[in-house]
């Protein structure tokens, strides 16, 4: 079973040795709400995301809902969450929690304990336990950890994905440059894309640097076939 992305759409973390007024005035990211509208397959929706700073790092909450005629067609919402604070190893992912009634998915509660690296917690009503390796990211903050390693070099060449019953590597790079109107503005763009290992989906966020690499445009191509699209309508920090 695996993990419902926003972008995956969409791209984790505990407070290392580092001070964390350092690591945070280095290398902050900025909390913010943005509203986005979404095109997925012939459905159309509208995707609201929230980052708030906590004591300890930050919550992103992601939440998809089909708008006009869509909702004949479907009804619902997904709603994720996805607590993460920045480390010296970068963003590590310390609870994620999932509710699609789109889908009717199951509900996920898992919680990321990097002392003994161990992810546990329910899919549904199934108990989910595995030992982790290394850092690994939920599908909320993959999305942040992209944004966090652009603010401070550029991000890695590969990452790996949690998906409930195993890890899956996600070969990330760079796709250009470009200019994208969209309803809060005309905006200078980088692509970073992201793929994991084995599959035919592919994710292209479009960071901004001036809104801290907030994705002004996120696609998702399978097959060379646009299936995901969300643009960028509103966005404030605070």
């Amino acid at each position: 079973m695996r993990l419902m992305s926003l972008t995956t759409v969409l791209i984790t973390l505990l407070l290392a040795a580092a001070p964390v007024d350092r690591v945070f005035a280095e290398t902050a990211l900025t909390p913010h709400s943005a509203q986005y509208k979404v095109r997925i397959s012939i459905v159309g929706g509208q995707l609201n995301t929230e980052l708030r700073a906590t004591e300890n790092g930050y919550v992103a909450r992601h939440v998809i809902k089909p708008r006009g005629m869509s909702r004949l067609i479907t009804r619902g919402s997904m709603d994720v969450t996805s607590e993460f604070a920045p480390t010296a190893d970068g963003v590590k992912p310390v609870r994620f929690q999932s509710v699609d009634t789109i889908r009717k998915e199951p509900d996920v509660d898992l919680n990321f304990d990097w002392t003994t690296n161990k992810v546990s917690g329910t899919v549904g009503e199934e108990e989910v336990s595995l030992q982790l390796e290394g850092v690994a990211h939920d599908s909320v903050s993959i999305q942040y950890a992209l944004m966090y390693d652009l603010l401070n070099g550029e991000p890695n060449g590969q990452y790996v994905l949690f998906d409930i019953d195993k890890m899956r590597n996600a070969n990330v790079s760079i796709a250009g440059q470009k200019e994208i109107k969209t309803k809060a503005g005309k905006f200078t763009a980088i692509g970073v894309r992201h793929q994991k290992e084995g599959s035919s989906r592919i994710t292209t966020l479009w960071c901004v640097e001036e809104l801290g690499y907030l994705p002004v445009v996120i696609e998702q191509h399978r097959k060379n076939k646009l299936k995901f699209r969300a643009t960028l309508v509103k966005y404030t920090t605070g």
